[in-house]
């Protein structure tokens, strides 16, 4: 596994980080931490897929990013001593992360100052996307961003999709019943098949072009 935050780092060095990470496993739907939580270390993602999701002021639950292997959550409290989490992990299947703590994070940028430019790339390529949905949101019509978002996790998990029309619906910013709406009409198009707590995608062609 290779973890693009640890990328240019001597083999060496790489080694040593992931010998002092905590090893922890998560059952699908379990949550990782909480909003609010104090921040206690960094979360590597070995296997599994993670949603980050935060409450709104009106007590709606707003999916704001799925995490996949390879992927690096957790590390923005560790910037601030004494910071809490701003959002919600939660394991969407039976999920390993590697856990590295703020002293092992803190030595490790301090040693190896690539760590941090590197880390300032992954926050930047993090916000383009939170204002690309942000923008979605305010311009693009929710049937829409049902479909991109439906594309998009297609990509990752192939043509069996293991999320919930909640999961989607948090994705894409609208509620479960739109979410709800556009897949049975997709599903009656033919593109799409329904289970309990899956999709299958059957016509990617038809999903791309209702996605653009």
């Amino acid at each position: 596994m290779e973890w693009r935050l640890l990328r240019g780092l001597p083999d060496e060095a790489a080694r040593q980080v992931l010998a002092s990470a905590r090893r922890r496993r998560f059952a699908a739907r379990e949550v990782l931490f909480h909003e609010g939580d104090p921040a206690g270390g960094m979360h590597l993602l070995a296997k599994g897929r993670v949603c980050m999701r935060v409450t709104t002021p009106a007590g709606d639950v707003a999916t704001l990013e799925l995490f996949v292997p390879g992927d690096v959550f957790g590390e923005m409290a560790l910037l601030s001593p004494g910071a809490v989490r701003s959002a919600t992990a939660v394991a969407l299947e039976a999920t390993e992360t590697l856990v590295i703590d703020e002293p092992t994070f803190t030595e490790l940028r301090r040693r190896h100052p690539s760590v941090t430019e590197i880390l300032v790339q992954l926050l930047g390529a993090r916000v383009r996307r939170l204002n690309d949905r942000l923008l979605e949101a305010l311009y693009v019509p929710a049937d829409t961003r049902v479909m991109r978002r439906l594309f998009e996790v297609a990509d990752l998990y192939g043509d069996v999709v293991p999320l919930t029309q909640d999961d989607l619906a948090g994705l894409a910013g609208t509620t479960r019943a739109t979410v709800n709406r556009v897949l049975r009409r997709e599903e009656k198009g033919g593109a799409v098949v329904l289970g309990r707590r899956r999709m299958q995608v059957v016509d990617r062609a038809a999903l791309a072009r209702r996605a653009r």
